[in-house]
């Protein structure tokens, strides 16, 4: 079997707060410095705003990696073919309480409008114009548009494409997919997890991956656990690791050993290279486990209050700090 990397179990009390800034082909990035600031950020914002309730916690963190502009969400999303910004976002607290939009041009921060979707309408998701002009009418903050750097590497990889120089769209998916976004808090005793992304580089205009649909991109189970995945959507909506691994703790399976069981179950069905996730379960302990080259990760919790970042790596790699 394809190597899984594990991480945890790491004990963080209540609060607590595990990010990621996505599973894939990360060795050879230069920007892993700025990668590891960002989900330091992002896990910060988390911890920071978990005194105000954990839907509002899950979704600063989120909000703080969607504005890093180093991650494939938010204001660094990569292009669709075309060229456009197409951004997936998903929030859950519980099975009463979760929300998603897909598919989105208009906020910068895809997951505030995820979470309104979540707390205000009798509706779990949303996509297109509608969910944008929603934001609009929100006050929501507007998209700025490609970044520099997504701008570059959708025309370099086209070119490439086009001329038969660079991979096969195939292989683009495979090695290009990583750096989305998600989080899971615990605070006082309740579970949040959300996932944003810009979705894969290159993709068809109006494809939708798993970061916006409950059960897929994210999952809790009240008085459980909850967890985040990222990776290639495809397989993740079809697999549906993250309600594997928090069934798993139901059944009173550590957070690390069902980690390593979902993705090691992911891995059977689709093979490797294909996924990343977090758990976090309601006592407090966080773990993450990938098939993927890296995955960079941060935690913070009452117990542990100096955010820890750092980045996993595959194949026996152990952790960069």
């Amino acid at each position: 079997m394809a190597s899984i990397t594990v991480y945890g179990p790491v004990r963080l009390g209540d609060p607590a707060v595990i990010v990621h800034g996505g599973a894939g082909g990360w060795r050879g990035i230069s920007r892993i410095e700025e990668v590891l600031g960002a989900v330091r950020a992002g896990a910060a914002a988390g911890l920071h705003h978990a005194r105000k309730g954990v839907l509002e916690a899950v979704v600063e963190a989120v909000a703080a990696l969607e504005d890093s502009g180093v991650l494939n969400a938010g204001i660094g999303s990569v292009l669709t073919y075309d060229g456009r910004v197409e951004m997936d976002a998903g929030v859950m607290t519980d099975a009463t309480q979760a929300g998603g939009v897909a598919v989105v041009t208009y906020p910068r921060n895809p997951v505030r409008l995820a979470a309104y979707v979540a707390r205000e309408l009798p509706h779990v998701l949303l996509a297109g114009p509608a969910a944008d002009e929603l934001a609009q009418r929100l006050g929501l903050e507007k998209h700025p548009g490609p970044s520099p750097r997504a701008l570059e590497r959708w025309k370099t990889l086209r070119e490439k494409l086009r001329s038969g120089e660079g991979p096969s769209w195939a292989r683009v998916i495979h090695e290009l997919y990583g750096d989305t976004v998600g989080a899971v808090v615990l605070s006082a005793g309740r579970l949040a997890a959300s996932a944003s992304t810009g979705g894969i580089v290159l993709k068809h205009a109006g494809r939708i991956g798993d970061s916006p649909v409950p059960g897929a991109g994210f999952y809790v189970e009240r008085g459980v656990g909850g967890c985040s995945a990222t990776g290639i959507g495809e397989t993740i909506l079809l697999g549906r690791p993250c309600v594997y691994a928090v069934e798993l703790i139901a059944e009173g399976v550590p957070v690390e050993e069902a980690a390593r069981a979902a993705v090691a179950r992911h891995t059977q069905l689709f093979g490797s290279d294909n996924l990343g996730i977090i758990v976090l379960d309601a006592k407090g302990y966080a773990a993450a486990a990938m098939n993927t080259q890296g995955m960079p990760i941060a935690v913070a919790g009452q117990l542990k209050p100096n955010v820890e970042p750092l980045m996993l790596w595959g194949g026996g790699g152990g952790a960069e700090r």
